[in-house]
């Protein structure tokens, strides 16, 4: 199966999983899954009051120079793993 494939596999896959992964693994699967699909991050950093939104973006600043297969690939292999248990 093809990379792009097993990464929209993966996508839906994540949906299903039966408990809410750590705030950590999440802000993980974000980078990754933007960095695939968009590459480095753009735009400025939100501001202090968009915790969330900050955290999201240093996360995704985190994978810069991560290549759109190798971000693919993480990101399919954080999934299974979360499958997994």
């Amino acid at each position: 199966m093809a990379l792009a494939e097993d990464f929209k596999g993966a996508q839906a896959r994540v949906k299903t999983l039966s408990t809410r992964p750590s705030n950590e693994t999440l802000l993980a699967l974000y980078s990754l899954f933007k960095q695939a699909t968009e590459g480095d991050a753009q735009g400025k950093r939100p501001g202090l009051l968009d915790v969330k939104g900050r955290a999201k973006y240093d996360a995704w600043v985190g994978r810069k120079g991560l290549s759109r297969d190798a971000a693919m690939q993480q990101y399919v292999q954080l999934v299974e793993r979360l499958l997994k248990g």
